[in-house]
Parts: C-alpha cells; sequence; structure tokens
C-alpha cells in the first residue's frame, strides 16, 4: 500500500480548509513538497480542486487531526484500508505520458539520441512513450519546433526512472556486435620472443686482414726504403 493518501491534493486542500495543522503536517501527510502546500494555502496552485475528506474515506481519523493541532511536531499516520484491491495487471503498449509533460518528450529524444545513440527506436519509445514518426523527425531535424529544442535527460523530466534507462542502455550494449577494429598494441606470443634464431653467424671474409702478412709487407716496404737511400 502506498504511504500517500488518495488525491493527496484534493486531501490537502480539505486539510488547509477544515483544521489547524501546519503546512509541514499536512505535507508529510500528503507526500508533497511544504512549498507546494503554501502554494495551494494561498490560492497560487489546485485552483478548482474540491476537498476531500479524508475522515470519510477512512484515511485518517479525528483523533489524528488533533493530535496534530496540539502539537506541531507530530506527524499524521495514514489509516490502513480494509479494502484490498487486486493488483493491476501490466499493459502492453507504450507508456502513458501525462499531458503536462507530453510537450517536454521531444527533448528527451534529442538527449536519448545524442548520448545514447546505440539505442533503438522501440527502446526510445518504451522510455519516453513516443511514436517512431516523432523520433524520426527529431534525428531527422524536421520536427517543427526543432530550432527551440536542447536535449535533457528524460529521468530528470521524470518521463522514466534512471533503473529503465540503465536497464535499456544494457540491453542495446550486449545486442551491439563487438567491433573486431584494432584495439592497440598487445604482447607477442611466448613462440615469437623464445623462438632461436635461424641463421647463423656469417663465415670470415677471405678478405679479412691477415696480421702476419700485414708486417710481413711493412718490412719489405721498409727494407726498399734503406736501399733507395743508399744509393
Amino acid at each position: 500500500m502506498s504511504n500517500a493518501p488518495l488525491m493527496p491534493k484534493a486531501t490537502a486542500v480539505w486539510l488547509l480548509d477544515n483544521t489547524a495543522l501546519t503546512f509541514d503536517q499536512v505535507a508529510d501527510f500528503t507526500k508533497m513538497h511544504p512549498l507546494e502546500v503554501r502554494a495551494i494555502a494561498d490560492g497560487d496552485a489546485a485552483q478548482g480542486i474540491k476537498g476531500m475528506d479524508p475522515l470519510s474515506n477512512g484515511q485518517l481519523t479525528r483523533e489524528e487531526i488533533e493530535k496534530g493541532e496540539k502539537n506541531p511536531d507530530y506527524r499524521l499516520r495514514l489509516q490502513e484500508s480494509k479494502v484490498v484491491l487486486p493488483p493491476q495487471p501490466k499493459r502492453k503498449g507504450p507508456r502513458y505520458t501525462p499531458v503536462s509533460r507530453r510537450h517536454e518528450r521531444p527533448s528527451a529524444i534529442l538527449w536519448l539520441l545524442r548520448s545514447h545513440p546505440e539505442l533503438k527506436d522501440a527502446q526510445i519509445m518504451r522510455l519516453v512513450g513516443t511514436t517512431k514518426s516523432t523520433i524520426a523527425s527529431v534525428r531527422d531535424r524536421t520536427h517543427w519546433n526543432t530550432s527551440q529544442l536542447t536535449p535533457i535527460d528524460p529521468v530528470t523530466l521524470g518521463l522514466c526512472s534512471q533503473i529503465e534507462l540503465d536497464f535499456e542502455v544494457a540491453r542495446a550494449a550486449k545486442e551491439k556486435p563487438i567491433d573486431a577494429a584494432y584495439g592497440g598494441a598487445t604482447l607477442l606470443p611466448a613462440s615469437e620472443t623464445t623462438r632461436k634464431d635461424e641463421y647463423e653467424p656469417a663465415e670470415k671474409s677471405s678478405d679479412d686482414l691477415n696480421v702476419d702478412a700485414v708486417f710481413a709487407k711493412l718490412k719489405t716496404l721498409g727494407g726498399k726504403k734503406h736501399e733507395n737511400e743508399e744509393e
């Protein structure tokens, strides 16, 4: 069971009009932000919403309200409903997007196309609740509001949860084929680093100098020089 009462805004309107509870107490009970409750009290929000009595539907008791009015630090407790509703089956189809959020879907689509190009159109449709034609218009920059579109994370916009986004990204990464391109330098195999050289050192050339022959030639040259001096 949810910790928030049914129709929280309508319940907040009734509590503000019929009790002396503080804004923080009403916000805690309805699971709303205190500033939003203050805006309702000032008439800036929830205009035209008819208050719903939480006493009549058994979500709150008069004793709880009196405790809260006497002690501003007291937090109201939601009464458990005696009616057990059957679980609703999951519906297959595109995600429902509130009317107030539908104009933000193109921005979320643009963010997904830029940040996660590996996602398929069907995955983007599940995350954002859009159509394939809208995705194509954003991708091709033929959307009627292309000049004003700014990429915004769909999680920030409240169109999907971070868990759902991570799940679709992980699925797309698994389905993407592995790139067999060059992946950087690797170590040589052991068969290459430990193999013996197939060539032997070259034999000494026959033209290598012989020490004895050099000295003999020098002696011959020396003798000829002395003979020439005597003549």
